[in-house]
């Protein structure tokens, strides 16, 4: 086997196949065999939860062999650490950050010297993200130290394996080992169609029958099986499949498990599941990875993987033993969902996968690691350090122009010393240890509903920096919001019913479908068009079935839409834009997958902003829709065809450079730089001017670099605007508004999103929050009398001494207006602040003499002081309704402008 010959090798199998012990065993014999000094072995993981998973699996090995194994992550208690100094392993099991730790510890650093093997697991789960660049670059740190080492990579199937495997052994060969499996995979798309039944299960769980009949189904499929695991694509979504389950079953036996959740919440649904207390888990991607739970029968994908790794992977937690058949279903939605899942099945099963993007000379990386090398070796040439950095394959194209920018810029944070060498600095150690990870620290905003003070939900930092602008709509926990206010860490919200403006709180979640997918779905299209002009619905049926693993009910849903679109002229596909002009929107129908459209959209947006004013921009794999306040159809046209293809990229960063994304990167760039600290929160005033001061400089070439490489595929864009000026690909324009077009504008996830709420619902909650607000009534006539009531406890209150109504309204726990009142009447003294407070009681009093009841409603809302209240009971109102309503238009005003009041 290529591992005992000493090879380098990358091991690509599905999960569950034993990769970990095929190549554990062989590294066992050598250490037996050569009794080498420890440690010997370094084996590198990108999870905790595998590496206490991994050290069950394989501490049983050592101690039947006598090796001694040992795992190391940030949560090691410093009496472990110190034994691991003490007494090193043979085997030492981590994660890419700990290496990075270790690595310039003075006495571990010794102990590292020794190793021989580095296995590094889940290649394919760092390999596209900046932890895999930090990874790439340590692997070479830890060459410089210890010279050359056997490294043997363990992946799932992954899309660009040559590339993955010079990113763990750049600069020696490397074999790469696919597994050869019997073991078959099954995926199958299904539609499932509602029942009359599904009419009733729809209304207890308020939606629609088709949602009811996909949840029918995973309930069906659960209970047939004997255990399952249902991926969803966002916390969301498993959130809400979750709590419509218990609405459905209290008692069904299912859990949830995502990146959101607690630790220990996240464990006990692992031990449960694999002790059978659970039949079901729905999850994220955070049970994707090898995590051991145990015998999974099936996996259910709840609406399209979006990629085909995706599935390959998710499915491949089903059947672990290696005849075991992974039995897979993708239970789809709206129609753009059944194309794509189809295209997605069919890929998976031939292994057609897409390809890894790569981060390229990572620069905030590359200023980390540069710090790391100081802080090894307290002095280095500059050459010597130029040369590790270009050993390490994300940097095999760096220029030393842009490493000696990136030294300067550390030197001016006072991070290194610079001139021939770098040279360690004090402030640099600090730098260091608290960057050890790439992954940015996300903030996260609660949500609270303004009408009755109640708690919504979490948004993170990403979305409120994209989105959280006062007067959007988001979605949330399956309703829409209208945003009133942000103000600190809390975003302010009213319900709405204007969904079709609202964007999905989960939106930075979802990961892009590539081009390849979009295409073949477009391919699809024309080949439905095709076969409509020639065969019967049965005979398309059948091809279709022959051609996807779909249903039946999905490929009647592809055909019947593809003929309603034939009807309206025009089919768009893989070379075929359509431009639909409806209302005050524009469609661009594009088969380009995510990443395309993003970049084309913003492009477009761009460049008609600048011409026209301000253009809404939403994209989905198969659309660019814009949304125009002074539309110019003819405008879209001239961008398409007179725009230079080679100018697409400064159109896009002159527009990029100034928008919300820009400046939301900037801030975690900025902070792996070491330029703003960790912790540090700005405005977005000042973080503008911080933007301007480097603009020019590394920390904003890795900005756009960063935006370029995970939002955008600025070449791919680039040539599809070449083809369509070439006429390779064809550009139709039509009015109106076509059935794929509709689809795109209605809301993708109206699944999950319950039915509007009733206005009368919505005042409901106001009214019941409002009559059940606590207010003192103070009499101002004696001074003698004060007492707590709810608003609506209020009857004819009179004082209990004197049977006056001068009764003034203040907040229940204000009893300092008792003894100004008493002053006041005794002629005593006040103080100019007292002299104010008397003033607005006796405003209140003498509305509540005038209003009574009418009086209190007011002066319990938020922000309605007796000006505001005077000002509103001075209007006629035919009923309290009509008053309560001008009451809770007075508070949304206040919440609005409250931060410009000076208090």
């Amino acid at each position: 086997p290529p591992i005992l010959e000493g090879k380098n090798v990358l091991v690509i199998a599905p999960t569950g196949t034993g990769k970990t012990e095929s190549c554990m065993l062989p590294l066992f014999h050598f250490v037996m065999e050569q009794k080498p000094k420890p440690i010997s072995i370094l084996y590198i993981t990108p999870l905790r939860a595998l590496n206490r998973d991994m050290l069950d699996r394989l501490i049983w090995w050592c101690n039947e062999i006598g090796i001694e194994a040992s795992v190391r992550h940030g949560d090691t208690s410093q009496y472990e650490r110190r034994l691991q100094v003490e007494f090193p392993p043979s085997l030492l099991i981590t994660t890419p950050e700990t290496l990075q730790a270790i690595l310039p510890g003075k006495k571990i650093r010794e102990h590292l010297r020794n190793v021989k093997w580095v296995v590094v697991d889940e290649c394919h789960e760092v390999a596209d993200s900046k932890r895999g660049t930090q990874l790439s670059f340590a692997l070479e740190r830890l060459r410089e130290l210890c010279g050359d080492f056997q490294v043997i990579g363990l992946s799932a199937t992954v899309g660009s394996p040559e590339q993955v495997a010079k990113f763990i052994c750049p600069n020696k060969p490397i074999e790469i080992i696919k597994a050869s499996l019997s073991k078959g995979m099954s995926i199958k798309v299904i539609n499932p169609k509602p029942e009359p039944k599904d009419k009733r299960i729809g209304e207890k769980i308020l939606a629609s029958a088709e949602t009811a009949a996909r949840l029918r189904t995973i309930m069906d499929l659960i209970k047939n099986s004997r255990s399952v695991l249902i991926f969803t694509n966002t916390r969301e979504f498993a959130e809400i499949l979750s709590s419509r389950i218990k609405t459905l079953d209290r008692k069904f036996p299912t859990g949830v498990h995502h990146s959101s959740l607690s630790k220990e919440v996240r464990i006990k649904t692992e031990k449960d599941f694999k002790q059978e207390k659970i039949k079901s888990i729905i999850s994220t991607s955070s049970l994707q990875l090898g995590i051991d739970i145990g015998i999974v029968d099936l996996v259910l994908q709840y609406m399209s993987p979006r990629q085909i790794t995706q599935i390959i992977q998710r499915v491949g937690r089903s059947g672990h033993e290696l005849e075991r058949i992974s039995n897979g279903v993708i239970i789809s939605t709206d129609e753009d969902d059944i194309f794509e899942s189809a295209v997605i099945a069919r890929k998976a099963l031939k292994e057609e996968l897409e390809p890894i993007r790569f981060h390229e000379n990572s620069l905030d990386v590359l200023a980390h690691q540069i710090v790391g090398l100081t802080h090894e070796y307290w002095r280095l040439d500059l050459q010597k350090a130029y040369e590790i950095v270009r050993r390490a394959y994300p940097y095999r194209n760096l220029s030393f122009t842009e490493f000696l920018e990136v030294c300067k810029q550390l030197q001016q944070l006072g991070l290194i010393f610079l001139n021939s060498h770098i040279k360690k600095k004090r402030r640099g150690f600090e730098y260091y240890f608290t960057q050890l990870s790439t992954i940015p620290d996300v903030k996260s905003y609660r949500i609270f509903n303004t009408l009755d003070n109640s708690f919504v939900g979490v948004l993170d930092e990403e979305f409120v920096a994209l989105h959280g602008e006062i007067g959007s709509n988001f979605i949330v926990k399956g309703d829409a919001w209208h945003i009133i206010d942000v103000v600190g860490d809390k975003v302010l919200v009213e319900p709405t019913n204007d969904i079709e403006a609202a964007i999905p709180a989960w939106e930075g979640e979802l990961i892009p479908v590539p081009f390849e997918v979009a295409q073949e779905v477009g391919r699809l299209r024309a080949l439905i068009s095709e076969y409509l002009e020639q065969m019967s619905y049965e005979e398309i049926t059948q091809k279709l079935k022959e051609a996807y693993p779909i249903d039946e009910n999905s490929a009647k849903k592809m055909i019947k839409l593809i003929n309603k679109q034939m009807k309206y002229g025009i089919v768009p596909d893989d070379k075929t834009i359509v431009i639909e002009d409806y209302e005050d929107k524009v469609i661009i129908h594009a088969c380009f997958g995510s990443l395309v459209n993003e970049t084309l959209g913003r492009f477009i947006s761009a460049l008609l902003t600048s011409r026209i004013g301000s253009v809404g921009l939403r994209t989905d794999p198969y659309r660019i829709m814009l949304q125009f306040q002074v539309k110019n159809f003819e405008l879209i046209r001239e961008i398409l065809f007179n725009t230079n293809p080679e100018l697409l990229r400064s159109y896009l960063e002159m527009g990029l450079t100034k928008s919300e994304l820009f400046e939301w990167k900037f801030v975690h760039v900025a902070k792996r730089f070491g330029a703003i600290a960790r912790d540090a929160d700005y405005s977005k005033v000042r973080m503008k001017r911080i933007i301007e001061d480097y603009v020019g400089s590394p920390i904003f070439k890795e900005t756009l670099k960063e935006l370029e490489t995970e939002k955008f595929d600025i070449e791919k864009a680039t040539e599809i605007l070449r083809k369509i000026q070439s006429r390779e690909i064809k550009v139709v324009f039509k009015p109106g508004l076509s059935p794929l077009g509709r689809i795109g504008i209605k809301h993708k996830y109206a699944e999950i999103v319950g039915p509007e709420k009733p206005e009368i619902e919505i005042f409901e909650l106001f009214k019941q929050r409002l009559l059940s607000t606590k207010i003192r009534l103070v009499c101002v006539n004696c001074g003698q009398w004060s007492q707590v009531f709810t608003v609506k406890e209020l009857k004819d209150v009179k004082c209990g001494k004197c049977s006056a109504r001068l009764l003034g309204i203040v907040k229940p726990k204000n009893l300092e207006i008792v003894k100004i009142i008493k002053k006041k009447i005794r002629n005593r003294a006040i103080t100019n602040e007292e002299a104010k407070q008397f003033d607005r009681v006796r405003k209140t009093a003498d509305l509540y003499l005038t209003y009574r009841k009418r009086a209190a409603y007011c002066l319990a809302a938020k922000g309605v002081g007796p000006n505001t209240a005077t000002r509103i009971l001075a209007k006629f109102h035919k009923s309290d309704e009509e008053l309560l309503r001008d009451i809770l238009d007075a508070e949304k005003q206040y919440i609005r402008t409250k931060r410009y009041w000076k208090i």
